[in-house]
C-alpha cells in the first residue's frame, strides 16, 4: 500500500521527504514531490478547508493607535510647553508638550505630554 502525503492544516507534505507538495492543476490527477518525486493523488487535496489568520498588529490603525500609551513620570528641567491637554490617568486639563520627529520625513511628528499635575507620561503621533 502506497505511503499517503501528511496533512498539516490545509496544506500536504510528502511522506517520504516532507517536502511542501504544490496544488494540482485543474487536469492533474497525480502531484509530483519536487525533491524525490513522489507521486500523490490530486483526490488527497480534496475537502480541505483553508483557513488564514492575521495577527491584528498587521494591520495598524489610527483607533488602535492612539489607545497605545507608553508611561513615564518626567522629573525634568525642561518640561517643554504648557497646553490643555487632557491627561488619562488623573483627568488633570494641564499638560507639558514636546513635538520630535522620530518617524520619516513625510510623517507626522511625534507630541509628548507630560501631567502637569500627577507627571504621567503619554505621546500620540501626529
Amino acid at each position: 500500500m502506497a505511503t499517503r502525503a501528511h496533512k498539516i492544516g490545509s496544506l500536504l507534505f510528502c511522506p517520504n521527504c516532507g517536502t511542501l507538495l504544490d496544488l494540482p492543476k485543474d487536469s492533474e490527477t497525480h502531484v509530483s514531490c519536487d525533491q524525490c518525486g513522489h507521486e500523490e493523488p490530486a483526490s488527497s487535496y480534496e475537502n480541505i478547508q483553508i483557513t488564514t489568520h492575521s495577527h491584528p498588529d498587521a494591520f495598524p490603525s489610527a483607533l488602535r493607535q492612539k489607545r497605545k500609551t507608553q508611561t513615564k513620570h518626567h522629573e525634568g528641567a525642561d518640561q517643554g510647553t504648557a497646553v490643555s491637554e487632557k491627561c488619562p490617568n488623573c483627568g488633570h486639563m494641564e499638560a507639558y508638550s514636546k513635538e520630535l520627529q522620530l518617524r520619516s520625513a513625510d510623517e507626522g511628528s511625534t507630541v509628548f505630554y507630560t501631567c502637569a499635575s500627577c507627571k504621567h507620561g503619554w505621546r500620540v503621533n501626529n
